[in-house]
């Protein structure tokens, strides 16, 4: 999907979605997976610094130093071990409610075929504005790739800049995502909210 076809999704579908609640799960069969991760997956492959500031700088077309103060900050904060990324776009808009869908490729370290994820989320809050960007997500704790397609909570508000490049996790059984996002577009304030990890495209983000 084109970017500014997400970007208007987004700030269209806001208004609609305002009487939703963020209890129900976007995922299906989600209730089933097992938690991660498990003790056996310790020596899972891992990808190294250089490997995914080499990747980043290419997937978000940027200088190798600007993704290599992103990629140190995530480091320092999550450890050294992320056994995938995932490389795509998104779009959001909100208006009180905010909307954000995205769509990309999931690369395990161990050597399998990528895999096509889509993403969508909704949040509440002080939250003005739209953007595109493309992405780059570290994901900490995966071992198969089927266990991405969850919903994982996360707070926009405790995002952070470095090199013009924003930074978030989510967090949802064991699996820790660390997006990376640049592009343009103006998003002004902070929201709590949830992102769903789905293998189609879903229109309510929920």
């Amino acid at each position: 999907m084109h970017r500014r076809q997400l970007i208007r999704t987004g700030l269209v579908a806001a208004a609609a979605a305002a009487p939703l609640g963020l209890g129900a799960c976007a995922t299906r069969g989600a209730a089933n997976d097992p938690a991660y991760p498990v003790r056996n997956d310790a020596t899972a492959p891992a990808y190294t610094s250089e490997e995914l500031i080499a990747a980043g700088s290419r997937e978000l077309g940027i200088a190798a130093e600007a993704m290599g103060g992103a990629i140190e900050r995530i480091f320092a904060d999550q450890g050294d071990s992320p056994t995938a990324y995932i490389a795509g776009e998104e779009g959001a808009g909100a208006v009180g409610v905010g909307l954000r869908y995205g769509r990309g490729a999931l690369h395990m370290k161990d050597g399998q075929p990528p895999r096509e994820v889509f993403w969508q989320g909704i949040s509440i809050g002080w939250d003005v504005g739209g953007n595109a960007s493309r992405v780059f997500t570290l994901v900490y704790g995966l071992f198969t790739p089927d266990a991405i397609y969850r919903r994982y909570p996360g707070v926009e508000g405790s995002a952070y800049l470095i090199a013009g490049l924003g930074v978030n996790y989510q967090r949802a059984d064991g699996i820790v995502l660390a997006p990376v996002r640049t592009g343009v577009g103006l998003r002004l304030g902070a929201n709590v909210g949830t992102m769903a990890y789905s293998r189609q495209r879903n229109i309510i983000p929920l």
